[in-house]
């Protein structure tokens, strides 16, 4: 086994994610079998009960586990799907920790913070390389070097350094700031960042100098005298048009050439030609399509924070970039929609709470009656089914329970056996989870689309169509083009082409299943039609 572990320096939201995928893809192009991790440095047992205004977007995996977006890059990149071994926290490795006391697991031995919580993290990163053979682990490290929180991680990096030092590779990701147009990138952050991560008994390997522009040769040499690295370790990382232009623009300086020497393996093939490919065709678009999302989970202060959407906005790339078309997506706040006329389609994504709720409804409506694309995300749907019932059935009360408790027609309703679980108080993995199977109607948008009559699908939420309206709902025109096996959840609304040029909605959440490589069906049918409705 090897290891990779990715650390970030001076600030957050550096691009530890896409560092840590883009390192795994270009190992992987490199002929050997990889996988990803992320150790997340939160208390919280998972990412399920985490704000997402803060943390960002919660990822759902085929299992149900409830984790951090980067597993969304893993997958993305990697064209792998990951599992519940595949993520920790603080929260979940403690809690093991113990378990395993509690049940003499440590045959009576004073179990300590150092060395057993550590311990814990390694053999966590060994099982999930033995259950997918990987040969390679990447490990992304939560938060900022020099912070409390994730000082334990890099003690299972010391360990593992220690014992196996040939075994494993510290990349450092940190940023040079620009002042301003006369001044120059900044290394020394970088160098205290260096000098933290000395201080906790480690040494990184590469530096990988993220920046608004290519780091020179001067920026290169003094970050390797500094850090006491080789100037070839240092690997230029500038913005880019696109997080799929990562990859290549890593190789341009060997990155995995300098990884596999420092882990004394042989590439066995050398080729991103995927990744080229993409690169190239994103470039390459002419078109745009302009695409709003109606959302409440992106405002912070002043500021505009998309990584709650993040799976959705990359969905929109993916289908976009397959078209020939390049995305401009916009945020529509659901406390204030403005003018909804202006886009070519909208998106009514996932959410929780009652909070801008009714701005949703607004903009469902204006969709359908104005014939723009509307593509509703499982809340989305929710409240599509709501506004429906309220207009069309005349049901002027109509709600989901989760906004009105009292509702006389509660059209979305809660999962009958979560009811006791929210009595309790007990929210945490509360909720359907993970990937269910639904069976697609023939003649229906969603069948055109997948092409197949059975999918398999990630879900993340506690409230269904409540079956008691089904049928009233069908006579209103709502047709349910996707249901579970035995008929009793309904998985896929939409209306019919004659009467829509596409307003369709899903329980589900088909932005956790999509891939560059591999756009998702019903969001390359949305970008369709959205781009057919900007001609006119």
């Amino acid at each position: 086994m090897k290891y990779v572990f990715v650390v970030g320096g001076v600030m957050s939201g550096v691009g530890k994610g896409v560092a840590s995928a883009s390192i795994g893809a270009i190992l992987q192009s490199r002929g050997f079998k990889v996988t990803a991790l992320k150790i997340d440095p939160y208390v919280n047992v998972d990412a399920g009960t985490m704000n997402p205004t803060e943390h960002g977007e919660v990822f759902v995996l085929d299992d149900g586990t409830e984790c951090d977006q980067d597993l969304g890059n893993y997958e993305r990149f990697l064209g792998k799907n990951l599992s519940r071994a595949n993520y920790m926290t603080t929260g979940s490795v403690y809690q093991t920790v113990i378990n395993k006391e509690r049940r003499l697991y440590y045959n009576g031995k004073c179990v300590e913070v150092v060395p057993h919580i550590p311990l814990e993290v390694i053999d966590r990163i060994n099982r999930a390389a033995k259950l997918t053979g990987a040969e390679i682990a990447i490990v992304e490290i939560g938060g900022t070097v020099g912070e409390y929180q994730n000082i334990l991680f890099l003690e299972a990096v010391r360990i593992l350094k220690l014992k196996r030092p040939k075994d494993v590779v510290l990349a450092l990701i940190s940023y040079l700031p620009f002042l301003n147009k006369d001044s120059e990138l900044k290394t020394k952050p970088t160098q205290y960042a260096v000098r933290t991560l000395n201080a906790g008994g480690v040494q990184p390997d590469i530096v990988i100098a993220r920046a608004g522009v290519p780091i020179d040769q001067k920026r290169r040499e003094k970050i390797s005298f500094n850090c006491n690295i080789a100037v070839d370790d240092v690997i230029s990382a500038p913005d880019v048009e696109s997080i799929y232009d990562v990859p290549v623009n890593f190789e341009k300086d060997n990155i995995s050439g300098r990884v596999l020497k420092k882990l004394g393996l042989r590439p066995r093939k050398k080729d991103l030609k995927e990744f080229k490919k993409l690169s190239a065709k994103i470039h390459a678009a002419k078109k745009t399509v302009r695409i709003g999302i109606v959302g409440k989970y992106f405002g912070s202060g002043g500021f505009v924070l998309a990584d709650s959407y993040i799976s959705v906005i990359e969905a929109v790339k993916h289908a976009s970039y397959s078209l020939g078309s390049k995305p401009v997506i916009e945020w529509i706040d659901a406390e204030n929609l403005g003018d909804l006329r202006k886009y070519d389609g909208i998106i009514v994504p996932g959410g929780f709470g009652s909070r801008g709720v009714e701005g949703k409804i607004k903009a469902i409506r204006f969709c359908r009656e104005k014939k723009i694309p509307f593509f509703g995300l499982c809340y989305g749907m929710q409240l599509a089914i709501v506004e429906i019932s309220r207009d069309r059935l005349g049901f002027k009360d109509a709600n989901t329970t989760e906004v009105n408790k009292n509702t006389g027609h509660p059209v979305i309703d809660i999962l009958p056996e979560q009811k006791n679980k929210l009595a309790k108080k007990d929210m945490g993995g509360s909720m359907r989870l993970g990937a269910y199977p639904a069976l697609l109607k023939n003649g229906s948008i969603a069948l055109s689309a997948y092409k197949t009559g059975k999918i398999s699908e990630r879900h993340r939420h506690r409230y269904e169509v409540n079956p008691e309206y089904v049928g009233d709902l069908k006579e209103a025109g709502v047709a349910f083009s996707g249901t579970s096996p035995d008929g009793r959840l309904m998985e896929i609304m939409e209306l019919s082409r004659k009467e829509h040029p596409f307003f369709l909605a899903t329980q589900f959440h088909p932005e956790l299943k999509s891939n560059p490589f591999s756009p998702h069906p019903l969001f390359t049918e949305f970008i369709k039609a959205s781009l057919k409705h900007g001609k006119k």
